[in-house]
């Protein structure tokens, strides 16, 4: 930005003067009031800098410290007393013919510079109120001539300063600068009450405001000066925004009277000849002042968005005076000074977008700013070949990134432009791309796809990179001014001719580069190699200006990473300069590592000459002499490209011991590198392991004519392993010379006695020249821009064939033993029962002419479902995963052996998975030991030592169940006698109390699923400790005469039980009562040769009992059976089981004329009051008098404790409605059988009438009676 005048940049505020705070002469003793005068300084001072970047908006000043009698520049030239004063002009108009801008000026920089540093808005003055000393003691007697004197020359003081006040009143009175005076005090001057009257005086006699015109200060701390500072400001800071608020209104007033009459600023004619001296500014340039002129007293006071349209609006006006060359003729002073204008107002109103954050608005202008320019330059004949132009260019490049730069540390922020396009548009952009015509519609779908970069705006360092190129454009159009140079130069050209442009670009680079590493987010790779792209710019800027030692340190490290991310089009320019830098330093070392490397790179020195990198290496090398002449040379190329492409092939990847594998190694000259002149030596083969390496000595053709495409070299073949005594290496002559393209082809065999990886590891191509010995390591397989060279083997010489390799494993070659002929079967009966032991058969058959030793290894798979847990057993161990090492001993060639396996299944059904893995090892038969014996890892011979075969075998076993339970739950209420409600038996904690919980007969049946069918041999019932069940009995036994017996499939066992159930009152509600046993089935597998497998036992879990809960309920308990004329008992029992309720129970029997008894007994009555938990019973004698199935007679029982809808009666016939109380369910007790659900159990019916379901409850009880 110091290309333009500060004045027209910065970001302009309120203007305050600060006067009387002069700095004192140093004195002896510290005078408060100075201490006072500095602080007061230092406060003021630090409220505002002058800045271009300030987007804080708060009411502070730019301060200025003058003098008391710091005067005013005139408003006109003529004296106010002058007839024609109202009719001058400003001496900076345009209409002044002694102004810098007479007769056709725009602005110039000191209009700015009057109203930041000239004029204020607001003068403070800092003076002094005058202090008598503190009065003397005097006696009460004494004359008061001294008080009196004291009153007088405080008055006298004070009228002084009053008139000092009120000449600087009419001073600032005459600019409308708001005057404001603070009268320093001491600290008992402020308690004088005098002070008041003397402040009013004041005031009144210097013509004061009565707001804010007039404050005391004290001596006071740091801290509270700040506080006074701020108040001082907020104060003033209205009359300031009124100040420029005037300002703008008489701009105003001025441009509509001028909009109003055009004509009316024209220039009188000469009086000598009557022509006009000079042209006058135009309509246009009115326009572009008092524009500029209201957008800066807008900018004064703040007002962001009014000063951006006024800069707008004067940047339009500037516009249309550039497109006129008879209003703003090219080159000339006035056009250069609108020029620069146009320029510092394209910044202005980029930094007012910016503080808006309207970052697109803000690039968007600057955009145009420099295309609408250029097209005016263009216009102007100064276009892209000139350097001019570049230079303009580059400036706004520049001045751009510097206000951003200045930005963003303050409060800008770059905005990130990665964003994802939206589906809809992306959708729409497809169709766009399928049809044959774009509409707008596509075309805006195709925009919203991406952003431009053109319309994003950058961090700072990216528009430093823009300027640094366009000042690398203006330096090459200023090199190709000079050298067409005429003996007449323009004085732009001459001024050019001054300045250092590399001086420029690094700087510019250098900034750009800093700027680029701090926005480049960790790990993104694309801004990272930007930067090493800048970092490539500044390293070539330093070669062009000489400074080669610094080229060298940027090359250096620009290069690691080129290398490794394969850049080959930005590392060969890097490489050509690279060496060019080494050449003017004389590092002969360096040189020939750049030569090799541009070798390898297919880089030329000239362009014209592609022999140029091979003469200039043969040139160095013979011009000079190694700093270790005695010790080789080695180029290190593993982080670049190799100079010759290597392909390495092994025809079989695994061989056995003894046979031979043969391979090709391929060595490849680029196609556009020649090399044939460079004197290869010796190329050497270096192997992996023991084998020694192989040196292919340079042996000349025989013949003149040039080396053919495909060359063939015989390696012979190596056998391992070597003679006793024999480690040296083998030579073999052959032509070291490659044309381009040229490949020679390394053909050799290797057979090994002992197992081995035979493996090429690395090749030495060795080049003597003078006293220069270089060796260039290079790996068997390269690869080239990344990517492995395709793998071919050379097939035919003539004519020329390759084979391509297909395999992925060609690079090395195994070498182990002949696999052992070892047969293994597998043999089991699947598929297997849960709860089994399953066996499984494993057959090792020694087909192999050795004798081996086998040892097995067991894996079982973990099943997909957790809760299964499953073993395997094999011999004498017991894992739930792995069994290793079972050993199955020596077997003899044609020989078996068996061993098997057990597989437990235990759990859930499903799928097992065995691996079983088979090692056979061979047994030496010299030394009668088994290899098995530990053999040290470090010993040559540990391969050989072990000669080891291994077979894997997968068994899926699936599992199902044997047996199969279903149980079937039935509740019976319990015939015990109730205890009472004070039985003290019901606090003992052994006492039984079923009273709610009944019986539950639990029916099982027990089916065989089981394919092949099973033999149970016992069937057992287990108790367990239950506190609320407990087990009465069962059907089966142990000692059962059915058992043992053969299931088959769908074959089925029944098993019945009967459960005490007494849950107490610490069992909760609804919760289910654990079965208090289990069911124990012993079994064996039926196998297919009629044997059984091994004893196996499942066991099943009693179900889950929820016994149903009565309330009021009635139990009828008769004989099944009678004889005729014999009386018979029938009783009736009434039980409350409510917890919390008492019963009213009625009980009325309803003899029929058809009734078969007689009955003896109550025939309606109330019972006693039945209390929750105790009951009552009734009996009646009944005398059969006829035979056969004979209905009981009918009892009802009604519960009268609270009115109910009518039930049925016992008989099951629909009753009448009852008016009072409710029915009570009448149960017999012969028929009992209820669900969880209360609901009553289906059973079969005795007389076989009707439908066989047993009568519900309440419903037709009969008797037996027999003759």
């Amino acid at each position: 930005m110091n290309s333009y005048p500060p004045e027209l940049l910065t970001q302009l505020a309120p203007v305050m003067f600060a006067a009387g705070l002069d700095s004192p002469s140093p004195a002896k003793t510290p005078d408060p009031f100075a201490l006072l005068s500095a602080r007061l300084r230092d406060a003021l001072l630090a409220q505002r800098n002058t800045a271009v970047w300030q987007p804080e908006k708060t009411k502070a000043f730019h301060v200025l410290l003058v003098d008391k009698d710091v005067r005013f520049p005139p408003r006109k030239l003529l004296h106010p007393d002058d007839p024609q004063y109202h009719t001058a002009h400003s001496p900076l108009s345009p209409l002044t013919p002694t102004s810098p801008l007479h007769p056709d000026g725009l602005i110039a920089p000191i209009w700015l510079r009057k109203h930041t540093t000239l004029v204020p808005s607001v003068f403070v003055l800092f003076t002094r109120i005058f202090e008598s000393p503190p009065p003397a003691a005097r006696a009460p007697l004494d004359a008061p001539d001294a008080e009196r004197e004291r009153d007088a020359e405080e008055r006298r003081r004070d009228a002084d300063l009053a008139a000092e006040i009120a000449q600087r009143k009419r001073t600032t009175g005459e600019r409308g600068v708001k005057l404001t005076v603070v009268l320093m005090a001491s600290r008992r001057m402020l308690d004088d009450p005098a002070l008041d009257a003397r402040l009013t005086y004041i005031r009144r006699q210097s013509g004061l405001d009565p707001r804010a015109a007039l404050f005391v200060l004290s001596p006071v701390t740091q801290a509270e000066i700040g506080d006074f500072v701020r108040s001082l400001q907020e104060a003033l800071y209205e009359a300031a925004l009124e100040y420029y608020t005037n300002h703008s209104k008489r701009v105003r007033r001025k441009r509509n009277r001028h909009a109003q009459g055009t004509g009316a600023h024209a220039l009188q004619p000469s009086p000598l000849g009557g022509a006009v001296a000079a042209r006058p500014l135009r309509p246009e340039g009115w326009t572009v002042r008092y524009e500029y002129k209201m957008a800066c007293f807008a900018e004064f006071r703040g007002e962001d968005e009014v000063a951006l349209k006024h800069y707008q609006d004067a940047y339009a006006a500037l516009l249309t005076m550039f497109g006129s060359t008879a209003i703003l003729p090219p080159r000339t002073k006035r056009w250069a000074e609108a020029k620069v204008l146009a320029d510092a107002v394209n910044v202005k109103i980029c930094k007012l977008y910016l503080y808006n954050n309207e970052h697109a608005l803000a690039l968007a202008h600057h955009n145009s700013h420099m295309r609408k320019f250029a097209d005016f330059s263009r216009g102007w004949g100064i276009g892209e070949e000139t350097f001019e132009f570049w230079s303009w260019l580059a400036r706004q490049h520049r001045v751009f990134a510097e206000l951003l730069e200045q930005g963003t540390h303050s409060t800008l922020r770059i905005p990130t432009q990665y964003a994802a396009p939206l589906p809809a548009a992306a959708l729409a952009a497809a169709h766009a791309l399928d049809g044959g015509q774009r509409t707008a519609l596509e075309l805006e779908a195709m925009r919203t796809l991406g952003l431009n970069p053109n319309h994003a705006l950058q961090h700072p360092g990216f528009y430093y990179y823009m300027a640094a190129r366009c000042t690398e454009r203006r330096r090459e159009r200023f090199l190709s001014a000079v050298e067409a140079e005429t003996t007449s130069a323009s004085p732009g050209f001459t001024n050019e001719k001054k300045v250092d442009h590399l001086v420029y670009i690094l700087e510019l680079y250098t900034r750009s580069y800093d700027l680029f590493r701090h926005y480049n987010p960790v790990g993104d790779q694309s801004q990272g190699r930007l930067t090493l792209w800048i970092a490539y710019l500044i390293a070539h800027t330093y070669y062009e200006s000489g400074k080669f030692d610094l080229a060298v340190r940027f090359f250096e490290r620009i290069a690691k990473t080129y290398r490794r991310e394969k850049w080959d089009s930005l590392l060969r320019p890097l490489l050509s300069t690279w060496y060019a830098c080494a050449q003017q330093m004389g590092d002969m070392e360096l040189s020939v590592r750049l030569l090799f490397e541009m070798l390898g790179c297919g880089v030329s020195s000239t362009q014209d000459d592609p022999d140029a990198v091979q003469e200039d290496l043969l040139a160095v090398l013979r011009s000079s002499v190694p700093s270790t002449p005695n010790e080789p040379f080695v180029v290190d190329s593993s982080d670049s490209e190799p100079i010759l492409d290597s392909s390495l092939v092994f025809w079989h990847h695994e061989v056995n011991v003894g046979e031979v594998v043969a391979f090709q190694l391929i060595l490849t000259a680029l196609k556009t590198v020649p090399m044939s002149l460079l004197p290869f030596s010796s190329l050497t083969v270096h192997f992996q392991s023991d084998i020694p390496p192989i040196v292919i000595r340079h042996a000349p053709a025989s013949s003149e004519d040039p080396p053919p495409a495909v060359q063939k070299v015989d390696l012979g073949h190596a056998s391992l392993p070597l003679p006793e005594g024999e480690t040296a290496s083998r030579e073999i002559e052959g032509n070291l010379r490659w044309r381009p393209g040229s490949s020679i082809v390394l053909c050799g065999s290797i057979s090994s006695d002992e197992p081995m990886v035979i493996k090429i590891s690395r090749l030495v191509l060795t080049m003597k020249e003078a006293s220069w010995s270089i060796e260039i390591p290079l790996h068997p397989i390269s690869s080239r821009n990344g990517f492995p060279l395709s793998p071919k083997w050379l097939r035919s010489l003539d004519p020329v064939q390759f084979t391509p390799i297909r395999s992925n494993h060609h690079s090395s070659a195994i070498v182990h033993h002949r696999r052992h002929a070892v047969q293994v079967s597998l043999a089991h009966s699947s598929p297997a029962y849960a709860g089994e032991q399953f066996p499984i058969v494993i057959d090792v058959r020694n087909a192999d002419e050795k004798e081996l030793d086998v040892v097995v290894d067991v894996l079982l798979q973990p099943p997909e479902v957790d809760e299964a847990v499953n073993y395997i057993v094999f011999g004498e161990e017991r894992s739930t995963s792995l069994i290793k090492g079972v050993a199955l001993g020596a077997v003899a060639p044609g020989s078996n052996v068996m061993k098997t396996l057990y597989l437990d299944c235990v759990g859930t059904t499903g799928d097992r998975v065995v691996d079983i893995s088979v090692q056979s090892r061979t047994i030496s038969t010299s030394s009668g030991i088994s290899s098995l014996s530990p053999v040290s890892p470090e010993s040559p011979s540990a391969h050989a030592a072990i000669d080891r075969s291994e077979s894997l075998h997968t068994v899926v076993v699936q599992v199902v169940d044997a047996i199969h339970v279903e149980h079937a739950v039935s509740y019976r209420r319990s015939l015990k006698p109730q205890p009472g409600l004070a039985d003290l038996r019901t606090f003992d904690r052994e006492f039984w109390d079923d009273g709610d919980g009944g019986e539950a007969v639990v029916s099982t049946v027990f089916s065989c699923v089981a394919p092949s069918g099973v033999m149970v041999e016992s069937i057992s019932l287990s108790r367990h400790e239950s506190q609320y069940a407990e087990i009465l009995d069962y059907s089966s036994g142990a000692d059962s005469d059915e058992l043992p017996m053969e299931l088959l499939t769908g074959d089925e066992i029944c098993d019945r039980s009967r459960i005490s159930l007494a849950p107490g009152e610490q069992h909760l509600f609804n919760e289910a009562i654990q079965g208090p046993g289990e069911y124990a089935i012993s079994w064996r597998r039926i196998c297919s040769d009629g044997t059984f497998g091994s004893l196996a036992v499942t066991r099943f879990n009693l179900p889950a009992l929820r016994p149903p809960v009565d309330e009021l309920i009635a139990l009828l308990s008769v004989p099944p059976t009678a004889k005729l004329h014999v009386p018979i008992s029938l009783h009736l029992t009434i039980r409350n089981r409510h917890p919390s309720r008492a019963a009213n129970v009625v009980v009325q029997l309803e003899p029929d004329s058809s009734d078969g008894f007689v009955v003896a007994g109550l025939r309606s009555g109330r019972m006693p009051i039945l209390l929750p938990g105790s009951e009552e019973t009734i009996m009646w004698r009944l005398v059969p008098i006829d035979c056969g199935f004979v209905r009981v007679p009918r009892v009802k029982v009604m519960n009268r404790r609270k009115t109910g809808t009518a039930a049925q009666a016992v008989a099951g016939e629909a009753a009448e409605a009852e008016t009072e109380g409710e029915l009570v369910q009448i149960v017999d007790v012969r028929w009992d059988s209820r669900s969880e659900s209360g609901e009553e159990a289906p059973q079969v019916s005795l007389d076989g009438v009707g439908d066989g379901a047993v009568p519900r409850s309440g419903g037709e009880s009969t008797v037996l009676v027999l003759p």
